[in-house]
């Protein structure tokens, strides 16, 4: 089966070699010519016009934006009727439910998606790939799209996968936020990073062994305290505001942290255990 992949940026050259990879038939297409023709030397062949990348049963489409997207499909749009589209270009749920309606009225199936992995990754089945929209275009396509590495159907509604990026995005950038903090204050001992690392690395399996359970708590509304209790942590996170200050690191993080506490402990959750702080973040706790 032929794949045709449009925009060969960092990301959509790397999906381009994973299909080549995998054995498909890859079309690339990108306004730079030299960046296709750079694929066509490994195997793929560069669509002389985006009349013929669109032409392949299964279209991959990674641009800068949405609008970007919307310019360079424009003028195929009745040649992608029949066809589906995975998106995987970075933009919000209104944007992706804008373009599922846009393609689908001209009889496309529609995807869009984000890959939550980087660009290091694709290929290898630790590659995490969130997919949202038309099942059916999912159904037909999962093992093409399963030559990028794991992807994940979460359901019909085409902004799910965007509501999953910007989750998983902060998810991530919290845990490195805390280790960029960790590794200044350790250094201020004279810890090399890389000797913290290895402690860390350690300690993570258990800090994402909450997860789970902590997700049940927030759904049941129940926050036994086995894992400490707010009030708990709270005075923690004031010992560790303290020796940051005193080692000279910047409290700006651990600041924020206890600030999370204190709306909990405001909330009338000091006793609870500490996966009540999240309501405080709810639209509820908010208001």
């Amino acid at each position: 089966m032929n794949v045709s992949v449009i925009g060969l940026g960092q990301m959509g050259t790397r999906l381009a070699q994973a299909f080549l990879a995998a054995g498909y038939q890859t079309v690339v297409w990108n306004r730079t010519r030299a960046k296709a023709d750079a694929l066509a030397a490994q195997g793929a062949t560069a669509a002389a016009t985006i009349a013929e990348a669109a032409a392949a049963p299964l279209v991959v489409v990674c641009l800068t934006s949405y609008g970007a997207v919307r310019e360079v499909l424009d003028p195929v749009r009745e040649e992608l009727r029949g066809k589906t589209v995975v998106n995987l270009t970075s933009g919000t749920p209104e944007t992706a439910r804008e373009m599922s309606a846009w393609l689908s009225g001209h009889g496309a199936g529609y995807l869009d998606g984000a890959a939550m992995s980087g660009t290091q990754l694709v290929g290898r089945p630790e590659a995490l790939f969130v997919l949202s929209g038309d099942a059916g275009a999912f159904a037909a396509h999962r093992a093409a799209l399963a030559s990028l590495g794991n992807v994940v159907h979460l359901g019909a509604d085409p902004g799910l996968a965007s509501v999953y990026d910007g989750a998983l995005f902060g998810l991530a950038w919290g845990a490195l936020a805390g280790f960029y903090h960790a590794v200044a204050l350790v250094a201020a001992e004279g810890v090399a990073p890389t000797a913290f690392a290895q402690a860390a690395a350690g300690h993570m399996p258990f800090v994402t062994s909450l997860l789970t359970e902590h997700a049940r708590q927030i759904e049941e509304g129940r926050y036994p305290d086995d894992d400490g209790t707010v009030n708990v942590h709270a005075a923690a996170m004031d010992h560790l505001v303290h020796a940051s200050a005193a080692a000279g690191v910047r409290t700006d993080i651990p600041e924020l942290f206890r600030g999370l506490l204190e709306l909990a402990v405001i909330g009338g959750h000091g006793a609870d255990g500490i996966a009540s702080t999240a309501q405080a973040l709810s639209k509820e706790g908010a208001a």
